[in-house]
């Protein structure tokens, strides 16, 4: 017979007003006020997500992620912690983890990947794009990796 392990809601502190649609995982994390969480979400231990924030089906945010206030986090977004710096899995090697920082504002597209980064207020990641370094200045950037495009009122 198989280990049969299941999805729930373990040790988590929720801000006021906060929806969830089961199933999700989510286990050791902060989640701030007036948040949403969709189904089949997966947030890790040592997460913060800050208030106002959307989090859409099937998004994966690993330990060591701190997201801001008023953030969209996409349908399928991915957060990586281990870059595989010894050539593979850390195998729960966490000093081999690094951590990411979302700032405030920041809307991450449909199937994202975020690499260990710092992404200042105010960014847009687009669909698909993959964020391999820290984004310090406020814009939309799309692709693989992730580049600057425009700043959203069009002006560049």
């Amino acid at each position: 017979m198989p280990t049969i392990l299941e999805s729930g809601i373990v040790d988590v502190t929720f801000g006021d007003n906060v929806k969830v649609v089961q199933p999700v995982n989510l286990y050791g994390c902060t989640i701030g006020a007036d948040c949403f969480i969709g189904p089949f979400v997966e947030i890790q231990k040592d997460v913060t997500i800050g208030a106002r924030c959307r989090i859409q089906s099937h998004a994966f945010i690993c330990e060591l992620v701190t997201i801001g206030d008023d953030c969209f986090i996409s349908h399928g977004a991915m957060f990586i912690n281990d870059l595989f710096s010894i050539g593979g899995p850390a195998k729960g090697r966490r000093d081999l983890w690094a951590s990411t920082k979302i700032g405030n504002h920041v809307s991450i597209g449909t199937n994202a990947t975020i690499l260990p980064v710092s992404i200042c207020d105010n960014v847009v990641i687009g669909a698909g794009a993959v964020v391999t370094r820290d984004i310090t200045e406020p814009g939309i950037y799309v692709g693989n990796p992730a580049r600057f495009v425009r700043i959203p009122d069009g002006s560049a």
